[in-house]
């Protein structure tokens, strides 16, 4: 019996997909999104961005501002295959959205605009990808608008992505002449029509026919291109081009596939998912290319300290992990990525981190924000659950016999804050089980109580995330709030450090004393880079192992308060180089707490510096506002990388602090009649000025 299972599983699974959809702001992720939902028959109308009715972007606030704020799960069948599909935001300051979707998907869409390129958060968000290795193919989408350019725009995923795109597609038609593509791999064309208008794409079907006679050189040659490319990389496709000197439509396709899982190539497609063109290639690419779940490694986690593997089979036991919580007017949702096993209504499961018993009460089918009943959930299924009271972003749920913890989606830290308030004293308490709720489903977002003003402080990603987190709170709860001036999040570094510090700590209060003896030296790491690093040179077991591990603990734990202003410190390498016991009164606690106020000391006896965090800056204008532009950019601390120019506007690239960015928006927009537009993506942290952190680097409290 279990074999028949785990046959009938393997077969299932191979005929799944579990993919996201990525891209940069505005290059038309939802739009792809909902003419895949339209073709599959999963809705009967197309969505659309502008009219405000796609199926995926349903928060009002979405629909108020254009864009994808919010991660949304929707699913789908397209030739025998289930596809759970995830959209997710483009703009930087929602990133965090991503990294958690992209923790539990197997393949993704990476959707490029063919005018622009590589932008920098389609950069972004394939760095987050390339991180979780998780397979991509790439559409060129909006190829019928003015400037369009496909072989531009590969270029750019060549140089900026530092990757292989192996393109199977050329396009018929330039700008609003386009009107389809020409299938390299089997040699044809796929031509789409608008009514009676045979000029110009968008219909519902393509009509396929031979490739027209002035494009067979150029698709000839294209196709050559790409069969050499694939040779390259893949052994036995070099073999067979060695014999023939060609390749076989089976053998490229099974080459494309096994170089999209590898990561070694991306298979790039085109179209204009606006005017529904190439979007039914789009979908045999993701079903002949991307993984199934029984394609990617077995999911892997840990048991009392040993590392464990659980295979994609619905006969094993139950693993999963939450990625997103929701609360609804219907109830908490929890989003579950299931890896292994199978769940069904009723069952009991165990929140493995928080070791805390679980019960599902109901499983859901999700498409957006409506949703069906579903008996179980298996191996390879993204679902909703209802009935978790406490399970929270990044939880794993197991069975309670055979528990396995995964690694969560890790949280980004916030980099900007604002105080909040509720201005009617009665509404306190709502607000802070609103604040909770916030938290709870967005874990970018942090609330803590200033402990010098008394102020509940709201920090997030950037400043549009901290407006769209109060505008739902308003929404939401009705409530009125205050909002102050957003603030940055600063950090603290070492410049120059100190050795050979010495710090016991000894306590005697009558009972059991407390005696450690450590010998720190403190230094900053490579300029540019952040984190802490900590090691141990001590010799001759002067310091057990136990007690090493404790010292560490203790040093990280100072590291939450520098010494100029209390911000967090970043940038320095510990080492333990010598140290003492007490064959009574030694223990780990008492060595953690000499680590947290031995580091403490030594931070105050080293040369420190304020780190402000800085973001890189896109900005595309008019040529005739260049100027102005490049002016405002200067008077903001900005420093312009690079200067571009494309179809009679302008793009600058600039780093600039990210507290001067505050109002940039309405700025931009007034310096340009309206048609400036800027996208921005963090960089990291750079050291501030004088004029910021008050004065030059300190030591002791005074300059240094």
């Amino acid at each position: 019996m279990r074999t028949d299972l785990r046959h009938r599983s393997a077969s299932q699974l191979t005929r799944v997909r579990n993919l996201g959809i990525l891209a940069h702001v505005d290059a038309g992720k939802t739009t792809v999104t909902e003419r895949i939902l339209y073709l599959t028959g999963a809705t009967h109308k197309r969505g659309e961005v502008h009219d405000g009715t796609t199926v995926t972007d349903f928060d009002s606030q979405e629909r108020d501002r254009g864009i994808t704020i919010f991660a949304a799960a929707v699913s789908c069948v397209w030739d025998g295959h289930r596809i759970n599909l995830i959209d997710t935001p483009g703009h930087v300051d929602f990133f965090d959205e991503v990294e958690r979707s992209l923790r539990v998907l197997d393949g993704a869409i990476a959707v490029f605009d063919a005018v622009a390129g590589v932008e920098p958060q389609s950069e972004a968000v394939w760095r987050q990808a390339d991180r979780h290795a998780v397979p991509r193919i790439a559409f060129v989408n909006k190829l019928d608008r003015a400037g369009a350019d496909l072989d531009s725009a590969v270029s750019s995923i060549r140089e900026r992505l530092h990757t292989v795109p192996l393109v199977v597609q050329l396009p018929i038609g330039q700008e609003d002449e386009f009107t389809g593509v020409v299938d390299l791999l089997r040699m044809r064309a796929l031509i789409w029509r608008a009514g009676g208008d045979t000029n110009r794409a968008g219909g519902d079907t393509y009509e396929e026919g031979p490739v027209p006679e002035a494009l067979r050189e150029e698709a000839e040659r294209r196709r050559r291109l790409l069969e050499e490319t694939v040779a390259e990389l893949h052994p036995i496709a070099l073999e067979e081009f060695c014999e023939r000197s060609t390749l076989s439509p089976q053998t490229l396709t099974g080459a494309l596939r096994d170089l999209t899982h590898s990561g070694e190539g991306v298979v790039v497609l085109c179209g204009s998912a606006y005017r529904n063109c190439g979007v039914e290639p789009l979908l045999e690419a993701v079903v002949a290319y991307l993984p199934s779940p029984l394609d990617v490694p077995p999911v892997r986690g840990t048991h009392a300290g040993a590392e464990q593997e659980r295979e994609a089979d619905e006969a094993a036991a139950f693993v999963g992990l939450v990625f997103k919580v929701n609360s609804t007017s219907t109830g908490r949702l929890t989003y579950v990525r299931v890896y292994a096993g199978t769940i069904e209504k009723g069952d009991a499961v165990l929140d493995v981190g928080a070791r805390r018993p679980e019960r599902i009460g109901r499983i859901l089918r999700v498409q957006a924000d409506r949703h069906a009943e579903m008996d179980r959930a298996v191996a390879g299924d993204i679902v909703a659950v209802v009935g978790l009271k406490a399970a929270r972003s990044g939880a794993t749920l197991c069975a309670p016999a055979a528990p396995l913890l995964l690694e969560p989606p890790t949280a980004a830290d916030p980099v900007v804050s604002v105080a909040v308030e509720a201005r009617r004293r009665l509404d306190t308490d709502r607000l802070a089980s609103a604040l909770a709720r916030l938290v709870e489903e967005d874990p970018s977002l942090t609330v803590r109580t200033d402990p010098e003003t008394g102020q509940t402080v709201l920090s997030g990603m950037g400043e549009l995330h901290l407006e769209v987190a109060v505008e739902k709170i308003r929404r939401a709860q009705g409530l009125d709030v205050g909002v102050g001036r957003p603030q940055v999040a600063y950090r603290e570094t070492v410049v120059r450090g100190v050795s050979g510090l010495v710090h016991r700590h000894v306590k005697q209060d009558g009972g059991a004393g407390q005696f450690a003896h450590v010998v720190l030296d403190v230094e900053p790491l490579e300029t540019g880079t952040e984190g802490f690093v900590f090691r141990s040179t001590v010799t001759g077991g002067r310091v057990p192992q136990e007690y090493v591990r404790a010292v560490e603990a203790g040093c990280r734990d100072a590291l939450a308060e520098g010494p100029l202003g209390g911000h967090p410190v970043t940038g320095l390498r510990v080492t333990l180089c010598d140290g003492a016991t007490h064959s009574k009164d030694s223990s780990e606690m008492a060595f953690k707490t000499a680590g947290r106020f031995g580091l403490r000391e030594a931070l105050r006896s080293s040369v420190m510096a304020l780190l402000e965090p800085v973001v890189e800056v896109t900005v595309t204008v008019p040529d005739d506002a260049v100027g102005a532009v490049l002016g405002d950019l200067a008077a903001r601390r900005g420093r312009v990388s690079s200067q571009a120019a494309r179809s009679g506007t302008a793009v600058v690239t600039a780093t600039v602090p990210l507290a001067e960015l505050f109002g940039y928006a309405s700025r931009l927009r007034s310096r340009t009649q309206g048609r400036g537009t800027f996208t921005s993506r963090a960089v990291g942290h750079a050291p501030a000025p004088a004029s910021v952190s008050g004065g030059t680097p300190v030591r002791n409290g005074t300059p240094a």
